[in-house]
């Protein structure tokens, strides 16, 4: 259960890796500073929130809501 930004930038950083890609690779993936990579990861609760969301996709990370409904489109 992702309950703060520490939990959500711990998710991507195990996505991520699981993927064998670095931080720079997916800041350039996401048109990002790799600096918000790391703070991202980092659980830095000031990060913006689309770009989170699109580090979040660009690694195959689905969030959904309470009831399991998806509130992201999978990867294609």
């Amino acid at each position: 259960m992702i309950s703060n930004a520490r939990d959500f930038g711990q998710m991507v950083a195990r996505a991520r890796k699981a993927l064998g890609i670095t931080q720079r690779e997916l800041a350039l993936a996401i048109n990002a500073g790799e600096r918000f990579i790391v703070d991202l990861e980092a659980g830095k609760p000031t990060t913006q929130l689309g770009k989170a969301l699109a580090a979040a996709r660009a690694v195959g990370v689905r969030l959904e809501d309470a009831s399991g409904n998806s509130t992201e489109t999978p990867r294609k």
